[in-house]
């Protein structure tokens, strides 16, 4: 088990989900700000940290799951999905290699269950697998503030969000202008000792620090998506736009990698993200996995909801591929039916990139006789 955060000894903090971090201290809209403007610091010390050691590593993980690896230069930052036979999201897969050792930020439910599977999967390749949790702890912020990042082989283990641009073999489904350009991520591995000085320098005010819920606000305006959140048992890629990051479409075989294929070149995904703009008249919001329905029928359900300081109340949400992007949708919150104007990040369209022509069907074909 991983110790309590000391930052929540901090004045206000507050932990809403039990999750054992400050999800406020007690002004999250003041904290989104000075999230986006000041450089604060959010602790996820909650958050696993696992990696590979071995000459394998690379080739290794680069043959089961969806993104590029193989020539992932020392702090060089990806990610990558682990997906099942027939290309539903199994784990999301933050990655930063330092020349020996692959580091893996994951989200804390996800690393038993991965690392065992990895486990599972090695054979014979010179690989290593650990759990460094209870050494290392992840610091987020969009800004580059002073931190005691550790740097055991001399390259400092910081995960930059490649969500800023598509990624070299990647494919975007969202059109136009896309807020995920301006959206400066990273999370950076501090020694966990060192813990208890950063909060000492919140106390000073060296440090501006903001929640968890702040981050959540500026992810979710971003469109980034997030494997906690957005991912269901029947989540694929396409769904959340994550081939833009995650996927090398050119790569070769993987684990789902077929579905992946068809599902871009020749289908649609059956269902799509949407950013939805909420109507805060009513004063209530909804809760993550609130429906979300179309003139009484339900069409979808909220994956992640919050109160961003620009925007006002917002949600990303996970709606049936046919649902009109036009339509005005309504989420159920506690109750109360409220308004939310759709923001289209995966378009109904998305899929069938290929055009491949179709075949003349059977004796259609115009033949010219001999003469």
């Amino acid at each position: 088990m991983v110790a309590r955060s000391p930052f929540l000894d901090l004045p206000g903090a507050v932990d809403l989900s039990d999750a054992g971090v400050p999800s406020h201290y007690g002004k999250p809209l003041a904290e989104q700000r000075a999230l986006a403007e000041a450089g604060a610091i959010v602790d996820l010390s909650d958050r696993a940290v696992l990696t590979i050691q071995g000459p394998d590593r690379l080739s290794w993980l680069n043959s089961l799951t969806s993104q590029s690896l193989a020539g992932l230069r020392p702090g060089e930052s990806s990610e990558t999905l682990l997906l099942d036979v027939t290309g539903r999201v199994e784990h999301a897969v933050r990655l930063v290699d330092d020349g020996e050792t692959l580091w893996m930020l994951v989200d804390r439910p996800e690393a038993a269950g991965l690392l065992a599977w990895l486990d599972s999967m090695r054979f014979m390749l010179r690989v290593e697998l650990a759990d460094r949790s209870s050494d290392l702890a992840t610091i987020g912020t969009l800004g580059d503030p002073p931190l005691p990042i550790a740097a055991p082989n001399d390259v400092p283990l910081i995960w930059h969000d490649p969500w800023h641009a598509v990624t070299p073999g990647g494919h975007q489904y969202a059109q136009g202008e896309h807020p995920g350009a301006a959206w400066s991520w990273s999370e950076r591995l501090v020694p966990r000792d060192a813990l208890p000085s950063l909060v000492t320098r919140v106390r000073a005010g060296e440090l501006p620090v903001a929640g968890t819920l702040a981050a959540d606000a500026l992810r979710i305006a971003a469109w980034r998506p997030r494997f906690s959140t957005e991912v269901d048992e029947r989540t694929i890629p396409h769904e959340l736009d994550w081939l833009r990051t995650a996927v090398h479409l050119s790569k070769g075989c993987y684990r789902g990698q077929e579905t992946v294929a068809k599902v871009h070149n020749l289908g649609h995904p059956p269902r799509r993200l949407v950013m939805l703009h909420l109507d805060g008249s009513e004063g209530v919001h909804p809760e993550r996995g609130a429906a979300v329905s179309l003139d009484g029928n339900e069409v979808g359900a909220v994956t992640s909801v919050a109160l961003h300081y620009e925007l006002g109340p917002i949600a990303l949400a996970v709606v049936k591929r046919s649902t009109s992007p036009d339509a005005t949708l309504t989420v159920d919150a506690d109750g109360t039916a409220v308004a939310a104007a759709q923001e289209i990040v995966v378009p109904p369209e998305a899929g069938a990139e290929a055009h491949v022509p179709r075949l003349p069907r059977l004796g259609a074909v115009t033949r010219t006789p001999r003469q």
